[in-house]
């Protein structure tokens, strides 16, 4: 077997033309060859490729592997030769393993229940209104991603950090510069660094004037003010620019599938389905990384201590063994279970704000507009580099009858 055994040298960087929301089919057909390839990454260094849904969910939730950052080939794209990768900054626990990941999580759990989060559906809700009636307003055709994607996740991310409203303009802004993955270098930089300064900021002034907000109630631990800015800085960066790509580019699904879109709008009840299949079959958030912590016997290969492994999730949320026609997308699907949020420790936090926000605004969107429909041909939308940690379109131009 192991002559046989798939080899992936480097991870694709387009997807077909046509097919913007399907995996790269490099990715695709490394699944068609077996769960898991050998992957080489920039350098020479050997590595593996898990594609499918099975395997890259054991990897989530095997201790033997950890999400520490200093441990692995963090990004598959540089030569890291001799340099050495630093631990994650203090607060963003994404790149820990517990005990470090258990003690900053732990007190965020109880503030993303699944209960709190559905308290927040009314706010939602108005915010989603306001934004579909300025679109109204203004009229066609609109830029959806600006009108709508944007506004709504950016909007409750910065209330749940009690960001005030004359800052939330230069915040999003900064924090739209280095999420892109089209910043250059210094660009990348200055954003970052100011993102992080501002952060420190609104820390300082929660401390000193709490509010009604997350970051507020936070500063009643133990967690200092560096940790604090750390943990703000992976919740803007995992709360706002998924949800945003998930409902442009979910949007844009629903147009290319008219017979969805329809059935959406004339079933609200089938939001909750829709979602969670639009979740599947986008996976926004493609690929994560685990190093394995010791020899560890994965799909009848050994992974090596030391070794970086890449997850494929958007390969993994494709797989025929696991999802019936799992190229097609099909809002009455019932079997989930689709890993778009992770599995195991490090499951997303925040899933059920994501998962009442789309909820409400994909519903809202279809209702409100019922003849909506591209602006221009489909092959002329603006798609996300595949460098960008989220996949997603970079505009939607959209129109519809007045």
């Amino acid at each position: 077997m192991g002559e046989s055994l798939h080899t992936v040298t480097t991870l694709p960087t387009t997807r077909r033309p046509g097919c913007p929301f399907d995996p790269p089919a490099e990715l695709t057909d490394a699944r068609r060859h077996g769960p898991i390839s050998r992957f080489t990454f920039p350098g020479g260094t050997p590595g593996w490729l898990v594609t499918g849904y099975d395997l890259v969910r054991s990897v989530l939730a095997d201790p033997r592997f950890s999400s520490r950052k200093e441990l692995m080939r963090y990004h598959p794209t540089i030569d890291y030769g001799e340099i050495e990768v630093p631990p994650a900054p203090p607060g963003e626990f994404l790149l820990m393993d517990d005990p470090e990941h258990r003690r900053y999580r732990k007190p965020l759990a109880g503030k993303f229940t699944v209960r709190r989060m559905r308290l927040l559906t009314e706010r939602v809700e108005q915010i989603t209104t306001d934004c579909l009636d300025a679109m109204e307003k203004t009229g066609p055709p609109a830029d959806l991603v600006t009108a709508f994607a944007k506004p709504v996740p950016a909007i409750m991310i910065c209330e749940l950090l009690g960001v005030p409203y004359e800052d939330r303009g230069s915040f999003q802004q900064q924090v739209e510069s280095f999420m892109s993955g089209e910043a250059s270098d210094e660009e990348l930089l200055a954003a970052y660094t100011a993102t992080q300064a501002y952060l420190g900021e609104l820390v300082a002034a929660k401390r000193a004037n709490p509010t009604d907000d997350v970051l507020s109630e936070l500063t009643d631990s133990d967690l200092t003010d560096e940790e604090l800015r750390g943990i703000s800085l992976l919740l803007l960066a995992a709360g706002l620019d998924t949800t945003t790509n998930m409902l442009a580019l979910g949007t844009f699904a629903l147009l290319r599938n008219p017979d969805q879109l329809a059935a959406l709008r004339a079933d609200p009840a089938l939001a909750d389905r829709a979602v969670e299949e639009l979740l599947r079959y986008l996976s926004v958030a493609k690929t994560f990384m685990r190093v394995a912590l010791e020899d560890v016997e994965l799909g009848g290969q050994t992974i090596e201590a030391g070794t970086t492994v890449i997850l494929s999730y958007h390969t993994a949320n494709r797989d025929p063994e696991r999802f019936a026609d799992p190229h097609v997308l099909d809002i009455r699907r019932k079997n989930g279970g689709h890993l778009a949020f992770g599995h195991g420790i490090h499951q997303c936090l925040g899933q059920q704000l994501a998962r009442v926000e789309m909820q409400v605004a994909f519903t809202a969107l279809v209702n409100r507009f019922p003849t909506l429909r591209l602006a221009v041909p489909a092959e002329e939308v603006g798609l996300r580099p595949e460098t960008a940690d989220i996949y997603g379109v970079k505009n939607l131009p959209v129109t519809w009858d007045v």
